[in-house]
């Protein structure tokens, strides 16, 4: 039995992405601006640590931090799934409006469906940084998270 974080524990910023113990989740992107507490809740839900670009087994889920001048988001997000496990997702991350590197919602949608992903929601999940759910087919057919 997985042991999920409660969505309502305020104390950690990463309860609403639906991780669960025992998850291994890569995480691309990474840079000094990224919200260490996001990334510590994380660890603390999967009881894991993040793996990195380096990591060369499958991992259930894909957290990527990206900005606007980070290059091709479509690039990106087709890379992100290269080692992402049947029915994974992954939790794109951008600077929220008003930020340095901030990325328009349209444009999110745009290179999702070109790299065959659905966003399925977003959410505020830290200060300068908005998380945006996007599933492979897979995810969406069987509900799998």
């Amino acid at each position: 039995m997985s042991a999920t974080a409660d969505p309502a524990d305020k104390s950690n910023p990463a309860a609403r992405l639906a991780f669960a113990e025992g998850q291994i989740v890569q995480e691309l992107g990474y840079d000094d601006d990224t919200d260490q507490d996001l990334r510590e809740g994380i660890e603390e839900i999967t009881g894991t640590d993040l793996v990195d670009e380096d990591y060369d087994d499958v991992a259930d889920a894909v957290l990527l931090w990206h900005r606007d001048d980070d290059g091709d988001l479509t690039d990106a997000l087709v890379d992100a799934l290269e080692y992402l496990a049947e029915g994974g997702l992954i939790w794109l991350l951008t600077p929220k409006t008003g930020r340095d590197g901030h990325i328009e919602a349209s444009d999110i949608a745009d290179a999702a469906k070109t790299a065959g992903l659905s966003q399925t929601s977003s959410i505020a999940v830290a200060k300068d940084w908005a998380a945006t759910r996007l599933a492979t087919k897979s995810t969406k057919a069987t509900g799998k998270r």
